[in-house]
């Protein structure tokens, strides 16, 4: 056995061969519905926030930062929690099931205050699912396809993220612009995902040999946490420092002057885009070095800010989101594979909860310098300042490349 309740001997080769296990694929959809509902919202709420309830680009994204934020402190807890329990799929259902419930908020929100709690609470929802279901993901997946499995259930979650603005589009038009009825029909495939992962998702028994976690956030546990684990930890967070919340390029579509019922394709194209890179770049990080497809992430992700900053038509606006969704696809799967690999696997639920505390935090800070930013210099000094930054990660990573002997062990 690998540790993870997969074993990976000579006589079992034939059989992890012949694909992906099921239960990834149904985490996939799972995920995918939640998606379809949240993006329904998402893609309409920063417009709805600053065009209805009047507020500022500094305000949202501050709620996004600390939306995001929230959900990622949220995450160690239920992270540890899942590896003291050695079950996983409860607290990922029970993470879906209350951001579904909190969908019917939003159409019911009369004021800034609503839509903020109703976003706090679905995000707290997302924090409890989020590190339980890749732990989960990583228990399922048999070794050698790891990078594969982390690719798909990226995927099949980003094709959610760009059918959701679709149907959103579509609603805006046949209802005339009308926000509260959008989101009312956003609940159905968040209920639909909650009813998929209680029928079709099973957790494979633990290993009667794997080490039981007593306290998961004790520092005796965390030590357990080795250099190479904080090592990619670190690279993730000097990355996300790099990019913000996606409210930005909602608001930079606005800008541009596209037409209220179609900002929401600037979501369809960078999802779209991100879908179709994750599962072919999460397949090809299981061959060669990792640290290599981070830094054409990184690329990718440089090239989004200049012609976002730059572009003054729809066109030039489509082939930056295009760019930022590829850079997605690039680094998100991938990253998760480096923490399902670097952990032990009794502490998988921890080790992803610790990542995703520290990347939200990255991504809260990031949001909010944008939309300050945006307020004192709009739109260019926003996306310039990320391409900055992006340049300055990329130096850092090739500079430093040559001191992760470990970390490249495991990248590759």
């Amino acid at each position: 056995m690998d540790g993870s309740g997969t074993t990976t001997g000579i006589s079992d080769r034939p059989a992890t061969r012949r694909g992906i296990p099921a239960g990834v694929w149904a985490l996939g959809f799972v995920s995918m519905l939640m998606d379809i509902s949240s993006e329904m919202i998402h893609a309409l709420l920063p417009l709805y926030m600053v065009t209805v309830l009047g507020t500022s680009a500094l305000t949202v994204g501050i709620i996004e930062g600390i939306a995001e934020a929230t959900a990622s402190i949220t995450k160690v807890f239920s992270g540890a929690l899942s590896d003291w329990l050695g079950k996983r799929k409860f607290l990922a259902a029970l993470g879906y099931g209350l951001a579904a419930l909190t969908k019917p908020i939003f159409p019911l929100a009369s004021s800034i205050d609503w839509l903020v709690a109703a976003r706090f609470i679905d995000r707290v929802g997302k924090g409890i699912r989020g590190a339980p279901r890749d732990a989960l993901v990583a228990d399922i997946a048999p070794p050698h396809l790891r990078g594969a499995s982390f690719g798909l259930r990226q995927s099949l979650d980003t094709i959610g993220a760009f059918l959701g603005p679709l149907l959103a589009i579509g609603l805006m038009w046949l209802t005339a612009d009308h926000f509260q009825t959008v989101f009312w029909i956003a609940v159905i495939p968040a209920f639909l995902s909650v009813g998929l992962i209680l029928v079709a998702v099973k957790e494979p028994e633990r290993p009667k040999d794997l080490r039981r976690v007593r306290m998961p956030l004790h520092r005796d546990e965390l030590r357990r946490l080795d250099t190479t684990y904080w090592w990619v930890v670190a690279i993730a967070a000097i990355f996300t420092l790099a990019r913000f919340s996606e409210a930005f390029l909602i608001l930079r579509a606005q800008s541009v002057g596209m037409p209220l019922v179609l900002v929401p394709t600037v979501l369809v194209i960078m999802s779209l885009a991100y879908s179709l890179s994750a599962y072919p770049v999460g397949m090809l990080s299981d061959r060669v070095n990792r640290l290599t497809l981070l830094a054409v992430g990184l690329v990718l992700l440089f090239l989004a800010d200049i012609v976002l900053a730059f572009t003054t038509g729809i066109v030039g606006l489509g082939i930056g989101v295009m760019f930022w969704g590829l850079h997605m696809g690039f680094t998100q799967g991938l990253l998760a594979t480096l923490i399902a690999e670097t952990a032990p696997p009794e502490l998988r639920g921890t080790a992803f909860g610790m990542f995703n505390l520290v990347t939200g935090v990255a991504l809260l800070i990031a949001s909010v310098v944008a939309g300050a930013l945006w307020d004192i210099t709009g739109p260019q000094g926003t996306f310039l300042a990320g391409a900055a930054f992006a340049a300055l990660t990329l130096i850092g990573l090739v500079s430093v490349r040559k001191h992760f002997g470990a970390v490249r062990s495991a990248m590759s």
